[in-house]
């Protein structure tokens, strides 16, 4: 009843298109793990009912099913229409069930559910595990006056000061993006965790679909102050990645990026995902909009084999004093 497929961008649905996440539609896996991604689906009547794409590595002997870079949820897909609560919960466990028994062989799965997804159980009995990670949400833009009174204080304060010092635009490009977000993990003392190329690949992706927007803040001496790229989907507008000039970050540019972000967000009729983070400074900073708390799944499974290498990992660590 369902099958594995490989890039294939024509297999979903018209609904599937309409409600599943930017991160779960083909053209976006495609862009960040092209060729290298997979799914199972169950289908019926020639419509997709259910999805669970993945990406498929093999290293060492290993099979790891997981998510691509800059991608920060998947998990399944399921089209469920109105119904008694207590059938939406045996379709859910039947579907799951079904997706879970089609999935490929493997030594480790991880991914990061949707919020959508509240109901992990049948991957509990299917032996997988999981802990609850969190992310930040504004989901009413409607009155954008009362979302500003829901800022904290220091927030708004910072606003207003960048407001006197920098003008937001969006005609910079992707390039110029990529120099402020090197910039952000050079101050940290890292590198850009994903290439450029892959950068290129998703901005490419995203502009053919009319889904991202790089919103820059630049003084009237042509410095950029800080960046910030967004993409959305039917509901959500989500912040992917973000960048700044540590020499500049005192000017409040930052927070102005995100509330038009915000401002954006309510234009469209969607709500503003700030993508989670379990960081605590950064999760402090996205508790400073007045978003709402929201759950989310991390899910796994480990086989016999991958266990014991973990452990041996672990062992090996314990000794040497890490």
């Amino acid at each position: 009843m369902g099958t594995v497929k490989a890039i294939e961008h024509d297999t979903v649905a018209s609904q599937d298109k309409e409600t599943c996440c930017i991160f779960q539609q083909p053209w976006w896996l495609e862009a960040v793990a092209p060729g290298a991604w997979g799914e199972v689906t169950i289908n019926k009547s020639g419509v997709t009912v259910a999805r669970l794409p993945f990406v498929l590595k093999k290293k060492f002997g290993l099979t790891v099913l997981s998510v691509p870079p800059l991608t920060c949820r998947l998990g399944p897909w399921l089209c469920l229409h109105e119904m008694k609560y207590s059938q939406r919960l045996a379709d859910e466990k039947e579907l799951m069930t079904k997706l879970i028994g089609q999935l490929p062989r493997f030594d480790l799965f991880r991914q990061n559910f949707t919020p959508e997804i509240t109901n992990w159980l049948p991957f509990y009995w299917a032996g997988f595990e999981q802990t609850t990670n969190y992310t930040y949400r504004l989901e009413d833009l409607t009155d954008l006056d009362a979302v500003w009174e829901g800022f904290r204080h220091s927030a708004r304060s910072e606003i207003r000061k960048a407001e006197n010092e920098v003008k937001v635009r969006t005609d910079l490009g992707v390039d110029r993006f990529l120099e402020m977000n090197v910039k952000t993990f050079a101050r940290q003392g890292c590198q850009l965790p994903y290439t450029p190329d892959l950068v290129h690949r998703i901005d490419a992706a995203c502009e053919r679909n009319n889904c991202r927007r790089i919103f820059f803040a630049e003084d009237a001496r042509g410095n950029t102050h800080a960046a910030l790229y967004v993409v959305w989907d039917k509901r959500f507008l989500f912040t992917i990645m973000g960048g700044s000039d540590p020499t500049l970050r005192n000017s409040g540019a930052g927070s102005l990026l995100f509330w038009r972000a915000i401002q954006f967000a309510a234009k469209q009729g969607k709500a503003f995902d700030f993508e989670g983070s379990m960081i605590e400074p950064v999760e402090r900073h996205f508790r400073n909009y007045g978003a709402r708390q929201v759950p989310y799944f991390r899910v796994w499974k480990m086989s016999r084999r991958m266990k014991a290498l973990n452990a041996g990992l672990e062992f090996w660590q314990a000794l040497r004093g890490q």
